[in-house]
């Protein structure tokens, strides 16, 4: 029996919790077991835990789905490396602590890091609860402040130039995401998704020139990162699985993916942005470019973008879901379809108004 039934608690799936705990009592300084394990329910790709040791520190561990997975998904080291290079460079991210690439502790590789408390604003009741209404509205402004903040980082000062080409973002993305999408829909043995080919191409063609290279996110929204009680800044970026090097602008257009206004369909399901006080999306964007100092005239194009690459990761992420690699967290994914909808006449519409621009 694992210490954590000890305790009076059963060990969540995805978790060795006799071999885990003896790794971080070799590799986690302070760390006390017995240690207690807690799925995290809301991330959709990789799973979450927090670990609780016997004097009530906190730890997150991060760890691939189980099951078969896409290819080059889920790196934990690059996860870990990313993390270890950011917080040195003044970006607010957890801690790292740990990065375990034996197979043989948990079946999979996994990375530990530091427990940082803050407000996460995932759902209406998290705003309710937490913020008022200025805070919310500081709240927006502080994630594009520290957005512009990871696009100043020189990716070859802090150690990060090898993590991706730097030229040709959108053309690799556009390939990485269609294959990825296409062995996620083969998957799940599901009818290819309306005008994802046809979107794949219109964007071909008009992807803009690529100006600076930065560090991307590549999955940057609310509730992606952790902010003070008052809102007025971000106290770490989560979830930095799909980040390399590339197009800034690229992480400004998917922000605005996932930032609803009142009254508007959330991709996420998730409609945090809806309620009174928080900005709009115009005003995330006037913010973005005096901060960063520059005009953003073909900024539609990355929000297209952003619905049609939401859409391939969604296609994965209910593959494995309906495949039992995600866990067993409540979550219900039967609404997938209607969101792959959503977000391809999202992209479209994008693009046409692109075309009527002369993009």
């Amino acid at each position: 029996m694992s210490d954590q039934n000890n305790r009076g608690t059963e060990t969540p799936r995805g978790i060795d919790g006799p071999l885990v705990t003896a790794w971080f009592e070799q590799h986690v300084k302070d760390a006390e077991p017995p240690l207690q394990f807690t799925l995290v329910a809301g991330g959709r790709s990789n799973l979450t835990y927090v670990i609780t040791d016997q004097a009530g520190a906190r730890y997150v561990l991060r760890r691939p789905p189980t099951g078969r997975l896409l290819p080059r998904a889920h790196d934990m080291s690059r996860e870990h490396q990313i993390i270890s290079a950011m917080g040195p460079a003044g970006i607010p991210v957890p801690p790292a602590l740990g990065l375990c690439e034996d197979l043989s502790v948990n079946g999979a590789p996994f990375y530990v890091m530091g427990f940082v408390d803050g407000v996460i604003a995932r759902t209406q009741d998290d705003v309710e609860t937490a913020f008022d209404e200025p805070s919310r509205h500081r709240a927006g402004m502080a994630l594009i402040d520290a957005l512009v903040e990871i696009h100043r980082v020189d990716p070859d000062q802090v150690g990060l130039g090898d993590l991706g080409r730097k030229e040709g973002y959108i053309a690799r993305q556009l390939k990485r995401w269609y294959s990825n999408y296409q062995a996620a829909n083969q998957d799940r043995g599901g009818e290819p998704l309306a005008d994802m080919e046809q979107i794949h191409d219109r964007l071909a063609a008009v992807t803009p020139e690529q100006g600076r290279t930065s560090v991307v996110h590549g999955d940057y929204r609310l509730d992606n990162c952790i902010l003070t009680p008052d809102g007025s800044s971000v106290v770490a970026v989560l979830d930095w699985e799909l980040c390399t090097l590339g197009d800034p602008l690229a992480d400004l257009g998917q922000l605005l993916c996932y930032w609803p206004e009142p009254g508007e369909f959330s991709p996420l399901g998730q409609t945090a942005t809806t309620m009174p006080g928080f900005a709009r999306r115009d005003d995330l964007v006037a913010r973005y470019a005096a901060r960063a100092g520059r005009d953003l005239p073909q900024l539609g194009f990355y929000v297209a973008f952003a619905y049609w690459k939401l859409a391939c990761i969604l296609e994965g992420v209910f593959a494995r879901y309906l495949g039992g690699a995600m866990g067993d967290d409540g979550y219900d994914p039967s609404h997938y379809p209607e969101r792959f909808a959503w977000l391809t006449q999202r992209a479209v519409a994008e693009l046409d108004q692109l075309g009527s621009l002369g993009a």
